[in-house]
Order: structure tokens, then sequence, then C-alpha cells
């Protein structure tokens, strides 16, 4: 093989791998106003996967925000935490839920503008997503929300757009965790 094709083939290959390690953004577009998170496909891969897939097949689109954890609204649960969840798509368009890839694992925590993935047992987690309010080691690896102390699978952060997330937070006070009406999700897109 001659010396040019080598190398083309040598820069198509770096060029490839470099592209996956970049962090992706995406911009969550929601009626409350816009939120851009920023995904880490190197430390978290098939969860950053996962996510893209409803992403690129636009099953985002027309979801919401329904669930908002207040400190106010948990009063049975010992642990106590603050997020917002969304992205509930129909269980007939859902994807095969997913591996975990944990905190221990991934390095990832859950701070203040975490994005994560929930789930109810470990690799149950298919597309609802939650968005952490300030700082929530308790939804890490060895955390005491769960009872069974694996976490949750963290794996990107709000770069712009925490004012939106407490915003729907706070938006129904009265209100207990899942409220009425949900806030809407118009579309989550990936920013080139």
């Amino acid at each position: 093989m001659p010396l040019k094709k080598i190398t083309l083939l040598f820069l198509s290959f770096f060029a490839i791998a470099a592209t996956a390690q970049r962090n992706i953004h995406c911009l969550i577009k929601t009626a409350q106003g816009n939120i851009t998170v920023e995904l880490y496909p190197s430390k978290a891969p098939a969860t950053v996967a996962n996510f893209l897939q409803y992403v690129k097949a636009h099953l985002y689109d027309s979801t919401s925000f329904f669930r908002a954890v207040r400190l106010n609204n948990q009063p049975n649960n010992p642990v106590k935490i603050e997020v917002i969840q969304g992205g509930e798509v129909d269980s007939t368009k859902a994807f095969p839920s997913i591996v975990m890839e944990h905190t221990k694992q991934t390095g990832l925590h859950h701070g203040n503008g975490t994005i994560s993935m929930a789930r109810t047992t470990p690799n149950s987690a298919t597309c609802s997503f939650f968005i952490c309010i300030n700082d929530q080691p308790e939804l890490d690896y060895g955390g005491k929300r769960n009872p069974d102390g694996q976490g949750f699978a963290a794996f990107g952060k709000v770069i712009k757009g925490m004012n939106v997330v407490k915003k729907i937070q706070q938006l129904y006070p009265d209100q207990q965790q899942y409220f009425k009406p949900p806030v809407t999700i118009y579309s989550i897109r990936i920013i080139p």
C-alpha cells in the first residue's frame, strides 16, 4: 500500500477516535426555557450512546419534565434529594434497557447540574433522565437513596440553563412530586 494511502488511513482513524472522545452538547428546549447539557462519552459511553439514540430518533420530542423532587415533598424518604425528572417515552417506542455505568466505574458524581439516567433496579434504565439541583452524593455508588447502593448512571452536566431547571423544580410548590400539568420538552437536539 502506498505511503499516501497509509497516511490517509491513519489520519482517518485518528479523526474518528478523537471525535468519539469529544464531549457532546445537546440543547433541551422546554416550555420554561432552554437547557444546554454537556455529555461525557469517554467516561460513560454506553449511557451517552443510549441517550443519543433517543435524541437522534426524536423520541424526546413532545415528552415532558413530569416530576420535581424537593426537600418538602418526600416525607417518607429518610434520604432527601433534589432533582427534576423527564423524558419518559411511550413504552412501545423505548429501546431496550442498558447496563448501568455507575459512578464508581465512570468517576462522575451527582453534583449540581448533573444529568443522570432514572431507573428502578440496576440495569433497568431506558429513556427517563433527571437533573440534579445542588450536590446529591446519595445518588452516587454507595449512596443511601436507593436500597441496593448502586446509585445512578451520571453521564453529563448542565452548562447553561440551571435557572430553568430550578424554575421547573419550584413551579408547583403545593403539588406532590408528579405534577400537573407537566412541563413540555419540545425537543432535544445535538448542537453541532
